[in-house]
């Protein structure tokens, strides 16, 4: 049976995906549903921040997300409305707070993510001090995630070229999201908890995307004690997820994972005498590395 989310990406919506004619391999005509991508220019109050690329969907929550991943949008700030124009795709986020970040705009560091992810100033700013809950995650959980994720109707079956992630809590996926950039997925849910104040300490980040330095530090900022993906790693993000106590798990193939960080975390309770999983299923990150 179908899981299903609270929110997810409407694989149907015909804004997202435009139908392209070409031709394969013996020449013949083909005709492939594409994954659009339109640019968004997020403004925090009166100052222009970024303009990223992106399928479209959820810019509200895309902005916030990107906002508070920054440190541009503090956990007590007060939004005081949040506008977004289609026709001109910009997204406004007011606050009750006054902002400038000119200083900090003009520090840019461009990340490994698809899509070109954007940090500002000091990549490891916030991350002084913190150490993330030691939250227990169980290998039987990640089993029943990955299954389930996998075979949710997405965009990424109907088209391609696109990184989802998910927001879990225990074996219960609660938030999908995709986009062009696995770093615009994971703003999607962040702004999603920050706009309705849904606690981190127990939950679970899956992804398809590779565990990067940008997306371990986007996770610890969210307050998220695990990470985990069909994906492979590198070695700055498994740094980062050392220091700050994430769980780090990769490379989830089947019955099969890595984890670098956390292991002390990690509860080995799944029965590996069951059937492995179908090929069919591997679908989603299992390329990516």
């Amino acid at each position: 049976m179908t899981p299903e989310f609270p929110i997810l990406p409407n694989p149907t919506d015909p804004r997202l995906t435009r139908a392209i004619t070409g031709t394969d391999q013996t020449g013949a005509q083909v005709t492939l549903s594409v994954v659009e991508e339109r640019p968004l220019t997020i403004y925090l109050n009166s100052q222009e921040i970024v303009t990223a690329m992106t399928i479209g969907d959820y810019p509200e929550y895309l902005a916030l997300g990107f906002l508070r991943n920054q440190g541009m949008l503090r956990a007590d700030d007060v939004v005081t409305g949040i506008d977004y124009e289609d026709d001109i795709e910009t997204v406004v986020v007011r606050t009750q707070r006054k902002t400038s970040y000119e200083e900090k705009v003009k520090k840019k560091t461009r990340t490994s993510g698809c899509a070109v992810g954007t940090v500002f100033g000091d990549m490891m700013e916030g991350l002084d001090g913190l150490t993330l809950p030691q939250t227990p995650v169980r290998a039987s959980w990640l089993y029943a995630l990955a299954h389930q994720i996998n075979t949710v109707p997405s965009l990424y079956l109907e088209a391609g070229a696109i990184h989802g992630t998910t927001l879990c809590q225990g074996d219960t996926p609660l938030v999908y999201m995709e986009d062009v950039g696995r770093h615009n997925a994971v703003d999607k849910i962040s702004g999603f908890m920050f706009q309705h104040n849904i606690p981190a300490s127990d939950k679970i980040l899956y992804t398809t995307g590779r565990l990067t330095s940008e997306m371990v530090i986007k996770t610890a900022l969210m307050g998220i004690p695990t990470l985990a993906s069909r994906s492979g790693f590198t070695a700055w993000g498994v740094e980062i997820a050392r220091q700050v106590g994430l769980t780090l798990i990769g490379r989830m193939r089947g019955q099969r994972f890595v984890c670098l960080s956390g292991e002390d975390r990690l509860i080995r309770d799944a029965d590996l005498s069951q059937p492995d999983e179908d090929r069919k299923h591997r679908r989603k990150g299992a390329q990516d590395d």
